[in-house]
This record gives C-alpha cells, sequence and structure tokens, in this order.
C-alpha cells in the first residue's frame, strides 16, 4: 500500500510526523482528503480535525485552530497555530480532550465551525 509523509507543526514544533495512507484535512472550504500522488495544492486550515491512517490501519486525529497546509505527491506537511492531539498511533485516546476543546473553543472562527470540531473530538472518544 502506497504512502505519504504527514507532518502537522506548530510554533512550539511537530506535533505528529509519520507515513500515512490517507489524510482529511478541515480546509476553509470544507474537509478534503488526500492520497498519495495527490496533485500539489496550498489551502488554508479552519478550525477542526485532521484525521489520517498510518500504514498499519490505526487512525490519528489532531485537533487544531488554524493554520495551512502544503500538500505534494508524497508529503502534506500542515502548519498550524496550535493543536492538541486527541488520538495517537496506538488508538489511545489523549488525556487531553479537554485541552483539544479549549483550543477548539479559543479559534477565530463561526460557531458552527467550532461547534462541528467539538462535535468531532467528542465523537472520537466514543
Amino acid at each position: 500500500m502506497s504512502t505519504m509523509k504527514l507532518e502537522i507543526v506548530t510554533p512550539h514544533g511537530a506535533i505528529y510526523d509519520g507515513n500515512v495512507t490517507v489524510t482529511t484535512l478541515c480546509g476553509k472550504e470544507g474537509e478534503f482528503g488526500v492520497l498519495p500522488g495527490h496533485a500539489a495544492v496550498v489551502s488554508l486550515l479552519d478550525t477542526g480535525v485532521i484525521t489520517a491512517t498510518t500504514a498499519n490501519n490505526k487512525e490519528v486525529s489532531v485537533a487544531i485552530n488554524s493554520g495551512y497546509v502544503k500538500v505534494s505527491e508524497e508529503k502534506v506537511t500542515a502548519i498550524v497555530d496550535g493543536a492538541v492531539v486527541v488520538k495517537d498511533e496506538e488508538g489511545v485516546l489523549s488525556d487531553n480532550l479537554e485541552d483539544a476543546k479549549k483550543l477548539l473553543k479559543s479559534a477565530q472562527s463561526t460557531d458552527a465551525t467550532i461547534a462541528t470540531a467539538i462535535s468531532k473530538v467528542e465523537s472520537i472518544k466514543k
């Protein structure tokens, strides 16, 4: 199965760095998916949750407040203002679910966008 590199970086350092088979991003115009070999694109990111599936078929979820993403055929780099890992590669839910909710609530986005992102975080823990 083909993979691509995913990096999620904040001003404080890397939050996630690994190989994935698919990534779903929260763009300003709505969610969009990226597979290996995707055409190059740069997009703004909105408040939400970035999800990715690893080569081991594990899901990673990271709550973000805003930023941008650069996609190439073999790499996705998300540069974000703030991020909290909600679910890691081992499938372990983060102890930081409340921190993720606080991050999302503090974002400069519409109420609907923030509510959708918080709902997604809450559904991950179920």
